[in-house]
């Protein structure tokens, strides 16, 4: 026997996807503004910063493009749906940010070799102009970072470029007091080692998604315990607890029931569902009912119960 439980996401859905696209054009407005400005400046900063946000604004754009798949429904070859393409959206983000990470990097040395003299004060005009739209960016995502691990991606782009703005902001000061040119590969090395350990989060997360193992909130020998405890309930094991999406998780597993009345055991499947969701969030649970066979020689005390219509 078995039950299932799913819930609507499409209103959430919709609601993640809003502050991706407020996000996705001050990314844009922002990018080229440093592009232009780090070309002008001479400043290696100011460019990986701008190459920091076009991979910011492919991140926003795969992200808006997973949450409207994932809101198709699911068919004969896709059971659970389209859900998935937001743990994908995410995975592919932290790989791009690992990758441009070592790419400033190799930057950053190249440019220590041989310094260039840079523009101090546009250097920072333009940092200060990134900082404020920066700061926009992650207020717009910061509560929906916190319950979708695609916007979380997004949001990770958005602080790095935060702080990488900071960071060149202090860069320009340097550079316009004392003409320290070496100051603009070294603040790279420090936006590049930012963004690794962003992408680093976003890429172990999403992996132990595509693993299916048992998310981070769940204690399931504890929750095994729980469902045992319940009455009626003799054991629960082959129980497998897993991630299909940001917020979505599901469970199945076997419960061995003692002997009772049919109707007894529908009862005790509505309140094994209803603590994995009140208490885990479990919402798509499949079970599967089990019962000893009477031992040899034996009459099953049920099988010898008369009913309520043969009493009477």
């Amino acid at each position: 026997m078995e039950v299932h439980a799913h819930h609507e996401r499409n209103g959430a859905i919709g609601g993640f996807q809003r502050p991706l696209i407020i996000a996705l054009w001050i990314t844009a407005v922002v990018m080229i503004a440093e592009f232009v400005g780090g070309l002008l400046a001479n400043s290696l900063a100011l460019l990986s910063d701008a190459a920091h946000m076009l991979t910011d604004i492919a991140a926003l754009l795969l992200g808006i493009v997973a949450f409207q798949f994932s809101t198709k429904p699911p068919t004969n070859k896709t059971t659970f749906g389209f859900y998935r393409l937001e743990i994908f959206a995410a995975q592919i983000n932290g790989g791009v940010l690992v990758v441009l990470s070592f790419f400033i990097f190799y930057a950053a040395y190249q440019r220590l070799l041989q310094p260039e003299p840079i523009k101090g004060p546009l250097m920072l005009l333009v940092a200060c102009v990134g900082l404020v739209a920066n700061i926009a960016g992650v207020l717009v995502l910061h509560k929906s970072s916190r319950e979708n691990l695609n916007v979380k991606a997004a949001f990770l782009h958005i602080v790095g470029d935060l702080i990488s703005s900071v960071g060149v902001i202090v860069g320009g000061i340097i550079i316009s007091f004392t003409g320290w040119f070496a100051i603009d590969p070294i603040l790279s090395i420090m936006i590049g080692l930012i963004i690794l350990k962003g992408a680093y989060s976003v890429v172990k997360e999403t992996a132990a998604v595509l693993l299916e193992a048992v998310p981070k909130h769940i204690d399931l020998e504890k929750l095994i315990r729980e469902v045992e405890a319940m009455e009626g309930v003799k054991s629960f094991h082959d129980v497998h607890v897993w991630t299909i999406t940001s917020g979505l998780y599901a469970l199945s597993g076997h419960v061995q029931l003692q002997d009772q009345q049919i109707s007894e055991s529908t009862r005790i499947l509505e309140l094994i569902q209803e603590h994995l969701v009140q208490r885990y969030k479990i919402n798509h649970t499949t079970l599967q009912l089990e019962c000893h066979a009477c031992e040899p020689n034996r009459v099953c005390s049920l099988a010898i119960e008369p009913s309520s219509d043969e009493k009477h």
